[in-house]
């Protein structure tokens, strides 16, 4: 296996779902008592969170250059970056010479391979607003990504930053973000991004009229592929269940569907 480097901590929230994930998917592919050969670099989310309100993007790439540096100096071999958001990065994560695992071109992919053409997008305000990561990467598969009207966006950003990260889930919020995915499929969307680590937390796919595409539980599955190899079945035995809260994006497509 080869070694994963994480770049967490933004926030640790969906952090603890990557390393449980990367560790049960490990056990799965490998069975026995495998787990995941990883390194985790996580940031004190604050501080991260007071670069990005004043849109000082080039300390953040700065910062995440070093961090990233610092990983592969522990043996990383692949990289993954454990937030939408912070994809804006890329380049500097990436040139600390170890492969990214792009979280975007993991859930494009998903999304193509499932024949979407028109799909929704939830996230932070910096996800929904850029053209350089779900748009561009989007395009080139001849998907169109619709995101939220600016109150609806304002409130999925709220929701996000107000109380997931901070380990916040309210049934008043969930209602108003099942009504916001609602809006989108008025829009004609085929299914709806989680664009933000943290969305699996609170929203279902049981509860949505289209398949929820979580990119957290997408981009695990790239990162295990990137590090063992496609999925294949156990050669050591069976593993035993998944947790019943385990995200999948496999389900995330066969569930919610209309």
């Amino acid at each position: 296996m080869r070694r994963i480097g994480l770049l967490g901590g933004t926030s640790w929230e969906s952090t603890v779902d990557y390393y449980r994930l990367l560790n049960a998917g490990t056990r799965d592919r490998l069975g026995g008592s495998h787990s995941a050969d990883l390194v985790l670099r996580s940031a004190d989310f604050a501080e991260i969170e007071s670069l990005q309100a004043v849109d000082d993007w080039t300390s953040l790439g700065r910062r995440y250059a070093r961090e990233a540096a610092t990983l592969v100096e522990a043996g990383a071999e692949v990289l993954g970056i454990c937030a939408n958001t912070m994809h804006l990065l890329y380049e500097d994560v990436a040139a600390a010479g170890a492969p990214v695992v792009h979280l975007v071109d993991a859930v494009a992919d998903v999304a193509q391979a499932a024949g979407f053409s028109r799909v929704g997008l939830l996230g932070t305000r910096y996800t929904m607003a850029s053209q350089e990561l779900y748009p561009a990467h989007f395009a080139g598969r001849g998907i169109d990504v619709v995101v939220p009207e600016a109150e609806d966006a304002a409130e999925v950003h709220r929701v996000i930053y107000a109380e997931l990260v901070r380990g916040e889930v309210l049934e008043s919020s969930r209602d108003a973000l099942d009504a916001v995915v609602g809006r989108l499929v008025g829009r004609g969307v085929q299914a709806v991004i989680l664009g933000c680590t943290e969305l699996g937390m609170i929203l279902a796919p049981e509860r949505s009229p289209v398949p929820l595409l979580d990119s957290l539980a997408i981009h695990v599955e790239a990162l295990l592929d990137a590090a063992l190899g496609p999925s294949a079945p156990s050669t050591d035995g069976p593993s035993g269940p998944s947790h019943p809260s385990d995200r999948s994006s496999q389900s995330a497509l066969e569930e919610g569907a209309a």
